[in-house]
C-alpha cells in the first residue's frame, strides 16, 4: 500500500501526540509505584538497587493499558487539530472521504493490536512472575538484608531472631540466635554457629537451616528444660505480610496465552483454575482488538461543533474508553463466579456494543447531512454551565469570585 504525502502528513499528526501520551501515562503510574515499592523495600530492608528491577517488570502491564489511551489520543488530536485548521474540511470538500482518512489511524491499530497482544499474551505475564519473585525474595531475606545484623529482629509475635554476621550476600548467616513462644508458657531458645534461608513449597513459609548449635526447650509445666544437640536443624519461618502492594500472585495472571489454552482444554485441572485462565484470555484477546474500534471513536470525537472550539471531545472520549476498560475488568471477575454465561459471552457481548458504539458515532459524522456528533453533549455542557452560572453567580460575585458582567451573563 502507497501512502500519499497526506496520509505522510496524518502519520506524522498521530505518531507525536501518540507517543507523548504513552511515555506519560506511563511515567505517571511508575512514579505512583516507585513511591510505595521503596517504602516496601526499605521496611524489608532490601538494596534500593531492586526498585528498578521490580519497575522494570511492571512497565508491560503500564503499556497494556497506555497503549490503547496512546492510539486514541493520537487519533483524536490529529484530526481535531486538522478540524480546528479547517484542514479537514478542505479535505473532504476535495472529493477525499472520512472513509479514506481512516486508512493512516487503522494501518496504527493493527500494528498496535499486535503489539498489545504480545505484551499481554507473552511479556506481562512472564514479567509479573518475576516481579513476584523479587517480592518473595525480599520478604524471604534472599537479597541478605531483611534481618538486619547484630539487631534483635521480630517476626510476628512469636519469633526473634538475632544474626551476628552476614556472608555472600546472605546466604551465609553465622552467629545465630532464635527464641520462639507459642503463647502456652512453652518457649524454644535456639544457638547455632551457621544458618541459610531456604524456599518451600508455601509461599508464606520459608526455611531457616541451621548447622552445629544447640536447642533449649523449656515449659511452664516442666521442673527442667529440654536440651538438645544438632547438627542440621530446618526451623520454619512465617513470611510477615506485604502492605499495600499487589495481591497474592494469581496463577492465571502469569500464564502465557498457550499455556491458558492448554488449561482451558485440560479436563483434569480444577474447575476454578479453567474458569479464571478461560475469563484471562478473553479479557486479553478483547483488550487488543478493541483498538480496532478507537481510529472510529477518535474522530468522531475529535471534529468539534461548527463555530466552537470546545475540547469536550477528549474529556468524553477519555471516560467512554476508561469506563469500558473497568467495565471489562468488572466482568472478567464476575465471570469467574458465573454458571450461566461463559466467560466468552461476557466479554465479546460488551466488546461488540463498544464497537457498535464507536461506528455509530464516526458514521454520524461521516454519512450524515450536518451530522455533529458532540452537538448534543455541547448542548448539554453549556446549559448546565450556564444553570450553574445563574444558581451560584450572585453569591459567588457578593463573595467577589466572579466578575459582575460574567455573574449577569
Amino acid at each position: 500500500m502507497r501512502l500519499t504525502k497526506i496520509d505522510r502528513y496524518i502519520a506524522g499528526m498521530i505518531f507525536v501526540p501518540m507517543v507523548g501520551t504513552l511515555v506519560i501515562a506511563a511515567m505517571l503510574l511508575l512514579l505512583d509505584k516507585m513511591l510505595k515499592l521503596f517504602d516496601f523495600v526499605v521496611n524489608e530492608g532490601g538494596p534500593v538497587t531492586v526498585v528498578w528491577r521490580m519497575l522494570g517488570n511492571l512497565i508491560p502491564q503500564y503499556l497494556a493499558l497506555g497503549v490503547p489511551i496512546g492510539l486514541f489520543l493520537g487519533v483524536l488530536l490529529a484530526f481535531r487539530k486538522l478540524a480546528i485548521n479547517s484542514e479537514l474540511d478542505s479535505l473532504i470538500s476535495s472529493g477525499i472521504p472520512y472513509a479514506r482518512l481512516l486508512r493512516v489511524p487503522m494501518l496504527f491499530a493493527i500494528g498496535l493490536v499486535g503489539i498489545n497482544l504480545v505484551l499481554v499474551g507473552y511479556i506481562q505475564p512472564v514479567a509479573r512472575a518475576t516481579y513476584e519473585g523479587l517480592v518473595f525474595d525480599l520478604r524471604s531475606g534472599a537479597f541478605g538484608a531483611s534481618v538486619k545484623i547484630g539487631e534483635f529482629v521480630k517476626f510476628g509475635k512469636d519469633v526473634t531472631l538475632r544474626i551476628d554476621e552476614s556472608h555472600n550476600q546472605g546466604t551465609d548467616l553465622r552467629g545465630i540466635f532464635a527464641r520462639v513462644s507459642n503463647g502456652n508458657g512453652e518457649n524454644l531458645v535456639i544457638n547455632a554457629v551457621r544458618g541459610t534461608f531456604l524456599s518451600s513449597d508455601n509461599p508464606n513459609i520459608i526455611l531457616f537451616r541451621l548447622t552445629d548449635g544447640i536447642m533449649l526447650q523449656t515449659n511452664s509445666k516442666w521442673s527442667s528444660p529440654r536440651q538438645l544437640t544438632f547438627a542440621q536443624h530446618d526451623f520454619p519461618i512465617n513470611l510477615p505480610k506485604m502492605n499495600g502492594l499487589q495481591p497474592e500472585s494469581v496463577k492465571e495472571l502469569e500464564m502465557t496465552i498457550p499455556q491458558l489454552l492448554k488449561t482451558i482444554n485440560d479436563p483434569h485441572q480444577d474447575k476454578t483454575l479453567r474458569m479464571k485462565s478461560s475469563a484471562s484470555f478473553y479479557r486479553r484477546v478483547v483488550q487488543s482488538l478493541v483498538m480496532l474500534f478507537l481510529p472510529f471513536l477518535g474522530i468522531a470525537f475529535a471534529v468539534p461543533p461548527k463555530r466552537s472550539g470546545s475540547a469536550i471531545g477528549v474529556f468524553a472520549g477519555i471516560v467512554v474508553l476508561v469506563t469500558y476498560n473497568k467495565i471489562s475488568e468488572a466482568l472478567e471477575k464476575i465471570s469467574v463466579h458465573s454458571d450461566v454465561l461463559p466467560p466468552s459471552v461476557v466479554q465479546i457481548v460488551p466488546f461488540i456494543l463498544f464497537g457498535w458504539f464507536c461506528y455509530h458515532m464516526y458514521h454520524i459524522l461521516a454519512h450524515d447531512v450536518a451530522g455533529q456528533p458532540l452537538a448534543a453533549l455541547e448542548r448539554s455542557t453549556t446549559l448546565a454551565a450556564r444553570m450553574l452560572v445563574s444558581v451560584f453567580g450572585p453569591l459567588a460575585r457578593r463573595l467577589g469570585m466572579l466578575p459582575p458582567d460574567v455573574a449577569r451573563s
